[in-house]
C-alpha cells in the first residue's frame, strides 16, 4: 500500500525516483563530498571513530573499568564533535529509510550475530592502529593529500581478501546459528505512516540545527553545522548505499566495481577541492592526518579490513545500516566502540599511540609520523600528480578486473 504523502497528483513518480529508488553511486560520492566541504570550510573535519570510541568510553565508565583503564569522563555525546556528527549520521539515514519504506528490525541468524562481534572488536582494534576508521584514517586523510590513507588502503585490501577467504572456510564448515528467524511483516498502515514518520525527524532535525547555528555560543552555533552536514551525509549514504567497505571487498568478492569507482571519483575531485581549502586557510590538513605512516596504517588497515568483512561494513557503513534497523549492525557498533575504548586506553597506556611532536613540528608516535604530500614533494604539482597516477592504477586496475575477475578470491 502506497503511504497518502505520495499519493497526491504529480508527486509520485518524483517521489519514488528520488526517495525510493536508489540512487547512483556516483551521485552519492558527490554529494557527499559537498557535505565534506561543507565541514571543511567550517574548519572541521569529518571523524567517525573518534565519536565511536566516545561511546565505548562512556560504557566503561559506566561498569566502573574506567579508572583501570585510565579513562577520564568523556564529554557528553551531544556536543563531542565526532560523536554528534554520528548521532545525525544514524538519524540521516534513518528518516532515509523511513521515506523509502525500508526501515525494517533486521533479525539475523546467530552466527551472524557473533560475526558482528567478532569484526566490530577487529575493526576497534584496527581504527586505534591506524588512528581511525574507513573514514578517517583513510578517506580523509587521502582528501588531505596523506600518504598514510593510501597505505591504509593496501591495508584494507590485503584484510578484505584475508578476511573473504575466513569467512568462506566458515561458510563451508560451519551449520550453527546459520537459521535465520522468521522476519515479521508489517501491516500496510505502517509503512502507509513510515514516510511521515521520516518527514517528522526531518524537521525535528532541521529544527535542532537552526536553534543551534543561531546560537549566541560559537563552540554551540558550530556544533549546528555538524549536525546538519552529518545528518546530510547519513541520508546520502543510505539513498546511494555507499560504503567504503563495499569498494575494498567487491572487486575481490564479485568482481563487481562501481562503488570502488564511485569513491575513486570521489577522491579524484575532492583532492583538487580540498588543496583550494587549505590554500586559502580554511583549515589545517594536519587536523585529520593521524601520526600512523606507516607502520599504523598498514597494521591497522589490515586488521580493519578483516573486521569489516565480518563485521558487514565499515565505520561509516555501519552506522548507516544502524538506521536502517540491522540488529547485526549494533551489535558490529557495540562491540566496535567498547573494544576501540578498551584498545586505545590500553595501547596509549603502553605507550604505542602517544603523540608527541617531533623537531619537524609534526605529530609522532611508535606507530608511524603524521605526512603531506605538498611538504614531502616541495609543492602541489607534483602532489596532483602522484595522487592522480595512484588513482589512475586503481581506476585501470578495478576495471581489468570487472572484465577479468583476476583478482576474486571466492
Amino acid at each position: 500500500m502506497k503511504s497518502p504523502l505520495i499519493e497526491a497528483s504529480g508527486l509520485k513518480v518524483d517521489y519514488e525516483a528520488a526517495l525510493v529508488e536508489p540512487w547512483s553511486p556516483y551521485l552519492g560520492a558527490v554529494l557527499l563530498l559537498l557535505a565534506v566541504f561543507a565541514l571543511m570550510l567550517s574548519g572541521e573535519a569529518w571523524g567517525v571513530f573518534g565519536g565511536i570510541r566516545l561511546w565505548g568510553d562512556w560504557f566503561n565508565h559506566l561498569i566502573g573499568l574506567d579508572g583501570m583503564l585510565g579513562i577520564h569522563t568523556p564529554e557528553s555525546p551531544l556536543i563531542h564533535r565526532f560523536s554528534l556528527s554520528n548521532i545525525a549520521l544514524v538519524l540521516g539515514a534513518f528518516s532515509a529509510a523511513l521515506l523509502s519504506r525500508q526501515f525494517r528490525f533486521y533479525r539475523p541468524p546467530l552466527l551472524e550475530v557473533v560475526w558482528g562481534a567478532l569484526g566490530g572488536s577487529l575493526m576497534g582494534i584496527g581504527a586505534v592502529l591506524a588512528g581511525g576508521c574507513t573514514v578517517g584514517a583513510f578517506f580523509v586523510p587521502t582528501l588531505h593529500a596523506s600518504p598514510s590513507g593510501f597505505v591504509m588502503l593496501v591495508g584494507l585490501m590485503i584484510g578484505a581478501v584475508i578476511g573473504l577467504k575466513l569467512l568462506m572456510w566458515t561458510l563451508e564448515h560451519i551449520t550453527w546459528g546459520m537459521q535465520a528467524p522468521v522476519p515479521k511483516s508489517l501491516s500496510s498502515r505502517t509503512l502507509a505512516m513510515y514516510p511521515w514518520f521520516g518527514l517528522a525527524v526531518i524537521i525535528g532535525v532541521l529544527w535542532w540545527t537552526t536553534n543551534w547555528y543561531g546560537s549566541t555560543d560559537s563552540k554551540i552555533a558550530s556544533r549546528g553545522i555538524i549536525v546538519a552536514a552529518g545528518f546530510a551525509i547519513g541520508f546520502i549514504m543510505h539513498r546511494s548505499r555507499f560504503c567504503v567497505a563495499r569498494a575494498v571487498r567487491e572487486p575481490f568478492m564479485t568482481a563487481e566495481g562501481d562503488m570502488t569507482k564511485a569513491v575513486i571519483l570521489a577522491l579524484a575531485v575532492g583532492i583538487p577541492v580540498a588543496s583550494l581549502i587549505f590554500q586559502a586557510e580554511r583549515l589545517d590538513p594536519y587536523l585529520a592526518i593521524p601520526p600512523r605512516f606507516w607502520l599504523g596504517s598498514l597494521l591497522g588497515g589490515t586488521v580493519f579490513g578483516l573486521g569489516m568483512v565480518f563485521a558487514g561494513g565499515c565505520g561509516s557503513g555501519s552506522l548507516w545500516r544502524v538506521g536502517e534497523g540491522h540488529l547485526k549492525l549494533w551489535v558490529a557498533v557495540f562491540f566496535f566502540a567498547w573494544v576501540g575504548s578498551t584498545a586505545s586506553a590500553l595501547l596509549g597506556k603502553a605507550g604505542w599511540t602517544v603523540s608527541e611532536m617531533n623537531l619537524d613540528m609534526l605529530d609522532e608516535s611508535r606507530l608511524g609520523i603524521q605526512t603531506f604530500f605538498p611538504t614531502m614533494l616541495g609543492g602541489w604539482g607534483w602532489t596532483y600528480l602522484v595522487t592522480g597516477a595512484f588513482l589512475l592504477l586503481w581506476y585501470l586496475l578495478v576495471r581489468y578486473n570487472e572484465s577479468t575477475e583476476k583478482f576474486t578470491v571466492v
